[in-house]
Parts: C-alpha cells; structure tokens; sequence
C-alpha cells in the first residue's frame, strides 16, 4: 500500500439536471476552507463552450459530433449526493449545451453495481457512466471482462500517476477520510487517531459509547478501516485503546449529527465530503481534521459502461470533469479536486490541502484491489471482536 465516500445513503432518489434549471447548482459555493486556514475567494470558474485544449487528438471534434447526435442526454448511476453533483453538471451543460438532461442516481456503493449487473442481465442497460468510491465493489465489479468500456482520456497525461484507479476507470476526486470531535465536549485537540486515543485512554469511563467509527460490514467502512492498519504499522496498537469505547454507524452523515449534538465526543474514518460542509455550520462546536499518523485518500472512480446508450456523450463527460474545468467544479461541490492545477481558496478543497496539513508521509491511497473474502472475514472479526458491548 503507498503512503503518501462517501457515507452509506439512507435516501435513494432521482435527480435531473437540465439547462434550464442549472441556477440550483450554486448550493454549495458557500462551502469553506478548514476552519482556521486563509484561503482566497475561489475565482469564478469560467467555461469555454465547446472548446477543448490543444493537447487533445484533432479528431475530438468526430466525438462532440457524435454525442450530439445522441438526444442530449446521460445517465449515471453512484453513489454521490445530488449537491456533489450539481456544479459539475451546470458546467458540463455550459460547455456542452446540447445536453439537456442528466441524470444521476443516488445508491448506496455497492448497489451501483448491482443495479448495473441486474439491468444488464435482462437486456436493458440505460446507464452511460458508473461513479463511486466503493474501492472493493470497484475491484470486483472491473474482474470479469468487458464491464467497463476501453477509453483512454486525453487528460490523463495531465494528471498525478495516481489518476487511473485501474485499466479505464479514473478518479473523479481524492476524497480523504478523517478525525472529527465535539470542540466543546472533548477535551483536548487531536491531530492524530493516536492523540485520541491517548485522550481516551486517560479517562475510559467518560467516553464508553463516546466514540464513533464506520461499520467495517459495509464496503466504505470496510475499505478505509483497512487501509488505515495497512498503512500504519502501529494502528492496530491505538486502535485497540479506542474501539472499546466506540460504537459503529454505517453513515458519515450521521455520526457527524451525533458528534455534532453531544451524543458522541469524537468519530474517525467520517468522509470529508459531509465533514468539510458541516465544519463551516457548526463552526466552534464540530472540529475536522486529517489524521497525521494516517489519512486515508479514496479515489472516487468513474467509468462508462459498454452498452449504454449515449457513449459519446459519456466520453465528453469523462473528459470533462478530470480537466481543469471539471475539476474546479469538482472542488466547488465538496469533493476533492486533484488536479495540481486546481488551487486550493474558499469553498475549494484539493488534495494538496490534504497533503500540506497531514504531511506527505501520512497519505494513504487505498489501492483497487480485491481483498479475499477470507482476510475480508479475519479483518472485521478482529475489528468486531474490539469495539465495545
């Protein structure tokens, strides 16, 4: 593993984005840096309609004539929450005005895929693109042949080695997983999971059933859980000062409402795509932070299915949001841009954010990657076997 999500979603529900409503999309502008940290007021981010860069092949144009020919619409299924989505869209149908309709489901990590794989069992397979950060779903899903369609991205010569999580499928953002806690109630400031655990330590009977970490059931808890103990050689010695204490829940959104309400003192492994929004509205009661002894990084892949009905209009999407543009609109919704180009100011966060307030050394990329069903069984009975009755 290099050392260098999104929550479970209790609401499923269809959203459609056309040009004439795009205006929505502005909801989360008002998103701000960490508390504490200066940053700039992010620059308008200004679309050019139908152009794409020099370094893209002479014959892109054969690509935008095609997706015009396909009814100006896209599908997707994922996992990510409509407000993620909604800058990326307005932008995208700035440079793309013909596409009129997008639409964009919101599962929890796994069943993208099985939504997906059922569709397309009984001939119907309506979804263009594919986009979550279910690391292990991912794996799986990419392990049989021709699941994912063959397209290599002009942007990708612009962007980190780390950009294609595997063959055909891109990091739309690096999203890190974090230490939250009660500012208020806590009684101390962490920086680290083994600062909490010492706080936790040094008065065990305060914080029994005080703590807050993901369900390693599900596939988004599961996933960062073991990237952290495989990327820290002394997790597991920590981990077992905390887990006592601590309770799983299987939705950041919801341990961030119970961290935020007193009913938890502290939670770790919460998604900074909910962390980073409700930071700014609880500013003095919920506190955000990347764990320096380890901070976890999921790429959120992105992919175009083979059989769906609007391929290029897929591809000019893919383009799109790993380019500068896209990824601006990326940050602007509050996942996290990695595009070196993309700078870090006020509603923005980037990965070299991450980097600069963890430490390099600290980054943890969770690599797509299958775990065997029995490591799989021997990691959550361990985990298990440590939280508290």
């Amino acid at each position: 593993m290099n050392r260098l999500s999104r929550s479970s979603h209790a609401r499923r529900r269809w959203s459609t984005v056309a040009v004439a409503s795009v205006a929505v999309a502005g909801l989360a502008v008002s998103l701000s840096a960490c508390a504490g940290d200066a940053a700039p007021k992010a620059p308008e981010n200004k679309i050019s309609q139908g152009v794409w860069p020099s370094y893209y092949p002479s014959d892109y144009g054969s690509i935008v004539d095609a997706a015009k020919k396909e009814g100006g619409e896209l599908t997707i299924y994922s996992n990510t929450d409509q407000e993620n989505w909604a800058p990326i869209f307005r932008d995208f149908q700035k440079k793309y005005p013909f596409v009129t309709k997008i639409s964009a489901n919101n599962l929890d990590s796994d069943e993208v895929f099985q939504k997906q794989l059922s569709e397309t069992a009984t001939g119907n397979a309506p979804a263009d693109i594919l986009a979550t950060n279910a690391v292990q779903a991912w794996a799986k899903y990419d392990d049989a042949p021709d699941r994912v369609l063959a397209y290599k991205s002009p942007e990708l010569a612009k962007l980190p080695d780390f950009a294609q999580v595997m063959p055909n499928v891109y990091a739309l953002s690096m999203d890190p997983v974090g230490l939250a806690y009660n500012e208020q109630l806590l009684g101390g400031n962490p920086t680290s999971i083994a600062d909490l655990a010492k706080i936790v330590s040094a008065d065990p009977a305060k914080f029994k059933n005080k703590i807050t970490t993901r369900d390693v059931s599900g596939s988004f808890g599961f996933t960062v859980s073991k990237g952290f103990v495989d990327g820290d050689s002394d997790a597991w010695s920590q981990l077992a000062k905390i887990l006592p204490s601590a309770r799983p829940e299987t939705s950041s959104g919801t341990q961030i409402d119970k961290i935020t309400s007193g009913e938890y003192l502290a939670g770790f492994f919460i998604s900074s795509a909910v962390a980073f929004p409700q930071e700014t509205k609880a500013q003095g009661i919920f506190k955000f932070v990347f764990p320096k002894d380890g901070t976890v990084v999921l790429g959120r892949g992105i992919g175009i299915t083979p059989k769906g009905p609007h391929p290029a209009t897929a591809k000019l999407f893919l383009d799109f949001v790993l380019s500068e543009e896209g990824q601006n609109a990326v940050a602007e919704g509050g996942l996290t841009a990695y595009r070196d180009s993309v700078k870090q100011a006020e509603g923005l966060h980037t990965y070299g954010e991450i980097v600069s307030q963890a430490g390099e050394d600290a980054i943890i990329r969770v690599p797509y990657t299958i775990t065997s069903d029995a490591d799989v069984k021997a990691f959550t009975d361990k985990w298990n076997g440590m939280l508290g009755k």
